[in-house]
């Protein structure tokens, strides 16, 4: 489906993701860390979504994670909110259907959710987005689903690598920026309901809001918008994750990589989608980094703090943190940007 004006965005117009294989990441060759890094931000490039095969992580793992997730939705309403997101520290716990809602969107997204951050617990280091998680008293719940984050968290570490690389940059010129990072992993359960409105989304279009996203879906749903302004599906490939860039990415790239916007239409069946937001630490200053900006390529993007960007955008949308806001007990902090101000909605090509 195409919007009615379409504008270009610097993305080609894709009709579907590309695939890169990136076990090179994982070479002692530096060549072969070189080469497949090109391929990776060749993609990043052309489309800010894109499949990634050979990335390592084990099927048991996953298997594992994925019986315990709805294990976990299978139970009451009332046991599930028990952990409800707003009684917790860091932003961690269940988010009940209708809880979020995205810029412009007409009504509340069709899905519930447990969402689990990086699980932090030196109290001297508490931020808004970081402290110590709720874990339900189900059990297995921590041990598969932490065994599944510190995997993919792993992986988020090697794409950072491997983007470093593709942007010209020393390899670890992310990495040494990662110790307590705001990285959420989202548990996302869509259920089917045949009778509500073909027009009801399961989550309306935007962008996401950190470097980039580690997504492994069970079904179809998801698509993302090409350079074209048409919306395009992305169908589940077997043993791939799917990787697309997010704002602060596009603010450290100056626009090289550029966020893509995407949605998830209502569901033909039911569906789980298990995203890992990869980010760097809380307190890092996100900004067009020096080696990417030159005359002819000015600085495109104001300075952002990462933790508070992701702060700002989430209590934008999520009820329980509106609230605060709207009682003055939260703050936003200064410079905050509005919701969807990257990517296509914020006005196309920079």
């Amino acid at each position: 489906m195409s919007v009615t004006t379409p504008e270009p965005t610097g993305h080609s117009a894709f009709q579907s993701l590309p695939v890169v294989d990136v076990s090179g990441l994982q070479s002692p060759d530096p060549k072969v860390r070189q080469s497949s890094a090109e391929a990776l931000g060749e993609a990043a490039r052309d489309a800010g979504f894109l499949y990634i095969t050979g990335h390592g992580v084990p099927s048991d793992l996953v298997d594992r994670f994925r019986s315990r997730v709805r294990e976990y939705f299978r139970q009451s309403h009332d046991e599930k909110m028990r952990q409800y997101i707003g009684r917790s520290e860091n932003h961690s716990g269940y988010v009940p259907e209708g809880e979020e809602q995205f810029y412009g969107a007409a009504m509340p997204d069709r899905k519930e959710a447990y969402d689990v951050n990086f699980d932090m617990l030196e109290p001297e280091h508490a931020r808004p987005m970081l402290g110590p998680n709720q874990w339900p008293e189900m059990a297995g719940f921590k041990t598969d689903i932490k065994a599944y984050y510190d995997a993919v968290f792993e992986l988020g570490n090697l794409l950072f690598r491997g983007f470093a690389l593709a942007l010209g940059l020393p390899e670890d010129s992310f990495t040494r920026h990662i110790n307590r990072p705001p990285s959420q992993l989202r548990l996302i359960h869509y259920p089917y309901n045949p009778d509500i409105p073909t027009d009801a989304p399961g989550i309306g279009a935007h962008t996401d809001y950190e470097c980039f996203t580690i997504l492994r879906p069970t079904a179809p749903g998801l698509e993302v918008m090409n350079g074209a302004g048409e919306w395009i599906d992305v169908p589940v490939l077997e043993d791939a994750f799917v990787i697309n860039i997010g704002d602060m990415m596009e603010i450290l790239s100056n626009g090289l990589f550029i966020a893509t916007s995407h949605r998830v239409r209502k569901v033909a069946e039911e569906r789980y989608a298990f995203p890992m937001f990869c980010n760097l630490d809380y307190d890092t200053r996100i900004e067009p980094l020096p080696q990417l900006v030159s005359e002819e390529r000015p600085a495109r993007y104001e300075p952002q703090v990462c933790g508070e960007h992701l702060f700002a955008q989430t209590a934008q949308t999520f009820q329980y943190l509106k609230k605060r806001l709207e009682s003055g007990e939260l703050e936003l902090p200064k410079g905050s940007k509005g919701l969807s101000s990257f990517g296509r909605e914020a006005g196309g090509q920079r």
